[in-house]
């Protein structure tokens, strides 16, 4: 807790007198900054996608959209039941994409919290690797330590593409999911996954104030 309340009063006062503005990485709140620009989340061009941070609600004990899909249950003592968390979606009519993304930060000092987001998109990868439902077929596109992307093929012909990135350097994971009903009216389109990730993150560098090397 000393660790904490150091941290705390080293803060720039200024970092603190708005709610949704940015602050240190030990902070419990996810800041306006931290969302995606729109203009980087895929098809933006056919949807115009719009601000993020104004759309955002808080999650409560969230879980990432795959899990839905596959029926993962709950896990007792999922780190995720202790992290502060918001989430913004984005709810298009019959045979468009829809959107949600997700942000999870644990509070305190990173170098356990940054662990503990690392180990969350572990297990999530192990837990979508196990994925057996009938009529999900899944692809695997990136596997690697804190990066996870997926895509899920339906039966029914309708996708889910799955972003999962921690930043252990402020204890956060961001989840963007995007998934169609079929049938789909706008083909699917995305930069690499690489580029997709690293703008998944870039605002997690502003939003908590010293947290890129």
């Amino acid at each position: 807790m000393s660790l904490v309340l150091c941290g705390l009063a080293a803060a720039p006062p200024s970092a603190w007198s708005d709610p949704t503005g940015d602050c240190p990485p030990v902070c419990d709140r996810i800041p306006d900054s931290a969302w995606t620009a729109a203009s980087d989340i895929p098809l933006a061009r056919a949807y115009r996608w719009p601000d993020l941070a104004g759309l955002a609600v808080t999650s409560v004990s969230p879980r990432f959209r795959f899990e839905e899909e596959c029926g993962v249950a709950p896990v007792p003592g999922d780190p995720r039941g202790y992290a502060v968390a918001a989430r913004s979606e984005v709810i298009q009519p019959e045979g468009q994409w829809q959107l949600r993304e997700q942000l999870i930060h644990w509070r305190g000092e990173t170098w356990q919290g940054g662990q503990t987001a690392l180990a969350v998109v572990q297990a999530a990868t192990a837990a979508l690797r196990a994925c057996r439902n009938p009529g999900i077929a899944t692809s695997i596109t990136t596997d690697r330590p804190g990066e996870l992307v997926a895509v899920l093929n339906f039966g029914d012909g309708r996708e889910l593409h799955e972003y999962l990135v921690a930043d252990p350097d402020n204890s956060t994971v961001v989840e963007l999911a995007m998934w169609s009903s079929t049938p789909t009216r706008v083909p699917w389109s995305a930069r690499t996954d690489q580029q997709v990730l690293d703008a998944l993150t870039e605002p997690l560098c502003t939003a908590y104030i010293g947290s890129c090397r």
